[in-house]
């Protein structure tokens, strides 16, 4: 398959529809089937991979005596389901779950509540169907702005990073990539309350959408000033921050003190944000002595994550993908402690894996595949490694 369009025919065509449906009676079956068919092949080179991780991390735990599913919900995930269950601890503890966003345990309990699926199935169930939408959404992303080919790379890359496994895991992150992902591909169209209310659910997903906040509102003030598109910047701007300052206000309220939620970071998690210089030092002594296989791919995962910022720069992304990526680059280099996580916490900039989607896309497809199945082969592993032989979150 060798699909190349023209950036104007991508921006004439969204991914969601089709032209011909009549003006005053949409045909939204027609366009869902033309949407589905279009992402198929991205949707379907996403499942494939991470089916591949999954199968392949059931095998290996199997054949050690221990559970798959357990091991695909622990760590972080079982903070996320104790507070599907039971709530929130109320600050009775040094480590409050109250660092967790409430998103993704709502959807958690909402499922357990009306399908019969056990609650772990249900944290599952949701990480995966999430993975699912934010691959959707990176298609979107790289055929609006490039070719349809270079979307369906894009999905594939995500799905296959060396961090990948989290992706399939009872954690935040892909929720939240799919809801970047889509407020993101809204601001490229200028669909502006779409990306004000998808903003708002992705600030009460996980901290670092205040990496993508300050993205909605300063396109949303920029369309302002240049008096473009009515209330609607207007409405962007109000509804973006709104879920992230809610869950802050509602912590500080709980906690007793307006910064209650850094409290709880800075005294019980013990992160706290330093401009890099933890991260800078950590980084050397792993680079400098002989460790474990994790903290090097984390080292490694960072410098690649600084080279394809410095490639979208050249490649002259659009400013809204440059300042997402850059934002999420300084809050999670920028914090100290978790060192071991940070390849987890850069998992949602998806668009640094730009550049390499649309090198990928002018080549030919056995170099393509070949490069793909080579890195789900090391994500596979590696994502086993992290769940079998690390002891301790991704």
């Amino acid at each position: 398959m060798n699909v190349v369009t023209t950036e104007e025919s991508n921006r004439s065509a969204p991914v969601w529809s089709t032209a011909g449906s009549g003006p005053d009676r949409p045909d939204w079956d027609r366009r869902l089937r033309d949407a589905a068919r279009h992402v198929l092949p991205a949707l379907v080179a996403y499942a494939v991979i991470r089916l591949v991780g999954v199968v392949t991390l059931y095998v290996w735990a199997r054949s050690t005596g221990r559970s798959p599913g357990s091991r695909l919900a622990s760590s972080d995930g079982i903070r996320y389901l104790g507070i599907a269950q039971q709530g929130y601890d109320g600050f009775e503890k040094a480590q409050s779950d109250m660092a967790f966003f409430p998103l993704y345990p709502g959807l958690i309990a909402a499922l357990d509540r009306v399908a019969p699926f056990s609650n772990r199935d249900a944290a599952l169930i949701v990480a995966w169907l999430a993975g699912l939408a934010a691959a959707w959404g990176l298609f979107a992303i790289g055929a609006y702005l490039h070719d349809r080919r270079t979307g369906v790379l894009l999905a594939a890359l995500w799905a296959a990073i060396p961090h990948a496994v989290v992706q399939s895991m009872a954690y935040s992150e892909s929720l939240f990539t799919a809801l970047a992902a889509w407020a993101l591909y809204a601001l490229l169209r200028g669909h502006w309350v779409t990306a004000g209310v998808v903003c708002l659910f992705a600030g009460l997903t996980r901290p670092t959408s205040s990496s993508l906040i300050p993205v909605v509102v300063l396109a949303a003030l920029v369309a302002i000033v240049r008096r473009r598109d009515g209330w609607r910047p207007w409405a962007a701007t109000l509804l973006a921050p709104a879920g992230w300052l809610g869950y802050l206000a509602w912590v500080g309220s709980e906690v007793g003190r307006p910064d209650g939620w850094f409290h709880i970071q800075s005294a019980g998690w013990r992160s706290t944000f330093d401009f890099g210089a933890y991260t800078f030092r950590r980084g050397r002594e792993v680079l400098a002595d002989p460790t474990v296989p994790q903290l090097f791919v984390v080292s490694v995962v960072v410098l690649l994550a600084l080279m394809f910022f410095v490639l979208s720069l050249l490649d002259r992304q659009p400013w809204q993908l440059l300042l997402y990526s850059g934002l999420l680059l300084v809050t999670t280099l920028g914090s100290a402690g978790y060192y071991h996580a940070k390849a987890r916490f850069l998992l949602p900039a998806f668009p640094l894996l730009l550049p390499a989607a649309v090198a990928l896309a002018r080549t030919g497809r056995a170099r393509a595949v070949t490069v793909l199945v080579a890195m789900t082969a090391f994500s596979t592993y590696f994502g086993g490694y992290l769940l079998l032989i690390w002891k301790w979150s991704p």
